[in-house]
């Protein structure tokens, strides 16, 4: 068992993002750690920067979520150090993703975000997501920030619905 907490804490983050192939957002990260009682939401966080400032894991942020994804040096360092979590929080990881894996895979396989374009309005962009393979990407361009967020607001209710509408559109004759 490792002596310094921090380091562990890292260890189990990098653990927890190889173990799946989809990205973790910071809140389902947090969610783990808080609920299990590890650590603090601060200290998690800290762990969180330092193994991205260490380039161990990679960041995409929007207005809403951070979604982390180990890299190649965070897989190989967590080849070299991965014995040093205890079987029982292995245990513990493993089981909250194989609970929740559908759950968290779908929380960031939709996606909604946009932006203020150079024309002043904004650009809404949508997408669904399995593993690292886009299922659709949909931009719309609004003409407040109003309709923007609530365009990514209801996307994640929606995009089942979209998705099907467009693929029996464009199968159909």
């Amino acid at each position: 068992m490792l002596s310094e907490p921090l380091t562990l804490y890292k260890l189990m983050i990098l653990y927890m993002l190889k173990q799946v192939n989809f990205p973790l957002t910071s809140a389902q990260l947090s969610a783990f750690f808080l609920d299990h009682e590890y650590t603090t939401y601060f200290t998690l966080n800290q762990a969180l920067n330092e193994l991205l400032e260490a380039k161990l894991i990679h960041v995409e942020s929007n207005h809403h979520s951070s979604r982390y994804e180990i890299t190649r040096e965070g897989e190989e360092t967590l080849s070299f150090f991965a014995s040093k979590i205890s079987p029982g929080i292995i245990d513990d990881i493993d089981g909250y993703l194989k609970e929740n894996k559908f759950r968290l895979r779908n929380e960031v396989g939709v996606t909604a975000d946009f932006y203020k374009s150079t024309n002043r309005d904004y650009v809404v962009q949508c997408q669904v997501r399995e593993g690292k393979a886009c299922l659709i990407k949909l931009e719309l361009s609004v003409p407040d920030k109003n309709q923007a967020e609530m365009m990514c607001d209801h996307w994640r209710s929606k995009s089942q619905e979209i998705y099907a509408f467009a693929m029996k559109s464009l199968m159909s004759d």
